[in-house]
């Protein structure tokens, strides 16, 4: 048996409130760089669902850049460490890794050969400093500031200087190597947010809080103008330049994006990117002919110059766990959920969207789909209804007593629910029937032609078998487990039951609720989280906290395949499969992947 990694739907960009993101170009114009969590994405700039993700480090990322050469990568995190490593293998080998300074790095610039990188952000005694890119030599201080540094910049080409936004309001410029203070600029009113130079080096822009953007001359330190009056009527987050070095771009709070002309200091193109609080631009990058900003909802906006009244394209994701995934009838549709919910069309490669229509006001546990709709159940307490063809949420809502945990779909149209404190049967758009357990429902799951429901338990650590007779449930049997019950599924030909629990087991029931094997499938090293049987009812492949996915075969119990760091330095949430060869995995990370296993 074995595996290739057919495609990854990246995670967006994580994004907050009133901070700024950086993202980073590929100096060849093939790719650009975001963070998220552990990961740093590189997606290819004309197709982004080409992606690959870098997952080195043990904190949570904030930046990355591409060396001018395009060689290498450096990446910083919130612990303050920084790593330099290869772009041209698959493998990324780390070149170098250092501390310049424990705190969050808010943003990092090279110099233009490739020998210097400059870090600055919140340290604890410092907020700044600049280091040889081979040795880690310090090669100057980023001193004087009162407040922490949220951008910096490197002049690209000699004499080299350096150019800081500070939230003292100020704008740094540092003269070397050795780098030191040269001046300060004060005409910003509120925090400075990023300040970037041209690419020949002449000039540099600002941008800062209180929606303001000037240009100054490299030269002497003088201020050529302001844009606009002011540049914006919210807070400027990023800019950057045109590759001629004619035309900036700015994103800001108002929601809006502007394309400056340098010489006349006058607005040329305005792109308003929605109405909604989440549509706000926290950063903007030119990269060749693509003009890119990112919305605080994690949406990657292509611009379009010829046509400021919609982007030419939206990459939209999650950007947070997603903890729900399910697959439509015919395989063709893969529904994810976190805080939002997706979905990916699999025949039309690259047409994905959120689900339209008011939806939950929390997380969402638990999905499963028919031929009509999708149902999603949600830490709000509720379920709701998605239609598969229309990707919109109906108006009904079900709620109930109790935390709703895990959905089935059972016969007759039926959609049965575990929650904490009682099993529910949901029937046409109406709750019809509770019945009350003790032991904390955390799965369930209807056998396929039977009239059997099992229901897993966290706190007796069983499963428990219900035979359904019309609305009413009766105890059949249990079977106890070691550990919390994490998760069921009876194969789609009714004649095994998987059950994973929280002691890393996996336990495979027949038809009558006996062991099928003596051989135990105890393989994973930490709690399985998910478990999804194969169409042909050959296979079954579990996901676990341990980061890895496990093919095991029915057929020969003592068989399995690992999928190791199936999603690096995060767990796998949930798992299915698309057709006998083919499995979706969705992660900690955000990311989605699809798995192509040979037998």
């Amino acid at each position: 048996m074995s595996f290739t990694n057919r495609s990854i739907y990246a995670t967006l960009p994580r994004t907050q409130r009133g901070m700024p993101l950086v993202l980073g170009g590929d100096p060849k114009g093939k790719n650009f760089l975001y963070t998220n969590g552990h990961s740093v994405i590189i997606r290819d700039i004309e197709n982004p669902l080409i992606a690959d993700i870098y997952t080195e480090h043990c904190t949570q990322t904030t930046c990355a850049k591409y060396s001018p050469s395009g060689y290498y990568i450096a990446s910083a995190d919130q612990s303050g460490k920084l790593r330099i490593w290869d772009t041209t293998q698959k493998e990324h080998i780390l070149k170098n890794e250092y501390q310049p300074f424990v705190g969050v790095i808010k943003d990092l610039s090279w110099s233009p050969d490739n020998q210097r990188i400059c870090v600055v952000g919140e340290g604890r005694e410092r907020f700044g400093h600049v280091f040889m890119a081979d040795t880690g030599t310090s090669v100057g201080e980023i001193a004087g500031h009162s407040g922490l540094i949220n951008s910096c910049d490197f002049r690209p080409k000699r004499p080299f200087r350096i150019v800081t936004a500070s939230e003292d309001n100020s704008v740094g410029v540092y003269v070397g190597p050795p780098f030191k203070s040269e001046t300060y600029l004060t005409d910003h009113t509120r925090f400075v947010q990023c300040v970037r130079f041209s690419p020949d080096g002449d000039l540099f822009a600002s941008g800062g809080f209180d929606g303001k953007m000037f240009l100054y001359k490299c030269e002497d330190y003088s201020k050529v103008g302001e844009f606009g009056d002011p540049a914006h009527g919210g807070g400027v987050y990023a800019v950057s330049w045109s590759p001629d070095g004619k035309k900036i771009l700015s994103a800001s709070g108002d929601k809006s994006c502007k394309v400056w002309d340098a010489s006349t200091m006058e607005v040329i193109s305005q792109f308003q990117l929605g109405n909604d609080i989440m549509d706000q631009q926290v950063s903007c990058l030119w990269q060749g002919q693509h003009l890119l900003s990112v919305s605080l909802s994690g949406f990657i906006n292509y611009l379009d110059l010829n046509d400021p009244s919609k982007p030419l394209r939206i990459v939209k994701g999650h950007n947070k766990s997603i903890t729900a995934l399910a697959i439509s009838p015919d395989k063709n549709q893969v529904f994810t959920a976190s805080h939002d919910t997706m979905y990916w069309d699999l025949e039309n490669t690259g047409i994905h969207d959120r689900i339209k229509g008011v939806g939950h006001s929390n997380q969402v546990q638990n999905m499963t789909s028919n031929s009509e709709y999708i149902y999603t159940c949600s830490l709000d307490d509720t379920m709701k209804f998605i239609d598969r063809q229309d990707h919109q949420y109906l108006p009904e809502t079900i709620k109930f007593d109790s935390q709703p945990r895990s959905i089935a779909c059972g016969k007759n149209g039926a959609v049965l629910v575990a929650c904490l404190n009682e099993i529910c049967i949901v029937e046409s758009y109406a709750k019809t029937t509770s019945f009350p357990i003790d032991y904390e429902g955390t799965s369930i799951s209807a056998h396929p032609t039977e009239s059997d429901v099992a229901v897993g338990g966290a706190k007796d650590m069983k499963v428990h078998i219900y035979l359904l007779n019309g609305s009413t449930f009766s105890l059949k049997t249990t079977m106890e487990h070691r550990g919390a019950i994490t998760d069921l599924a009876y194969s789609p030909d009714g004649v095994y039951l998987a059950a994973s629990d929280s002691n890393r087991k996996i336990m495979l029931y027949n038809d009558k609720y006996e062991l099928a094997h003596t051989h135990e499938w105890g393989f994973h090293t930490a709690r399985v989280n998910c478990v999804a049987w194969s169409p042909n009812s050959l296979f079954l492949a579990s996901g676990s906290l341990d980061t890895n996915i496990i093919i095991w075969s029915t057929q020969n119990p003592t068989k399995h395949l690992t999928i190791k760091n199936a999603h690096p330095q995060s767990q796998i949430t949930k798992i299915g499969f698309l057709d006998n060869n083919v499995v979706v995995s969705t992660g900690q990370d955000s990311n989605i992947k699809i798995w192509d296993i040979v037998f």
